[in-house]
């Protein structure tokens, strides 16, 4: 997994009824954009050190200038 400050990451909910959670990644602590992420969870603020595991993908953000 390889993310980068302002990524979003999606944690899939892993039971039934449990929704997916997006979190923003504040600081990339890895290297070469690996885990862990310092996030900002957007439901309800909260902050984390997070190690994503295989419930979790990434959705890069937009790049400048791009559509």
């Amino acid at each position: 997994m390889r993310a980068s400050e302002g990524d979003k990451l999606v944690v899939h909910g892993r039971t039934v009824g449990q929704h997916d959670r997006t979190a923003k990644v504040l600081k990339v602590l890895g290297e070469n954009g690996g885990p862990p992420y310092q996030v900002k969870f957007d439901d309800d603020g909260h902050e984390a050190l997070m190690s994503p595991g295989p419930d979790t993908v990434v959705r890069h953000k937009p790049e400048a200038g791009g559509q």
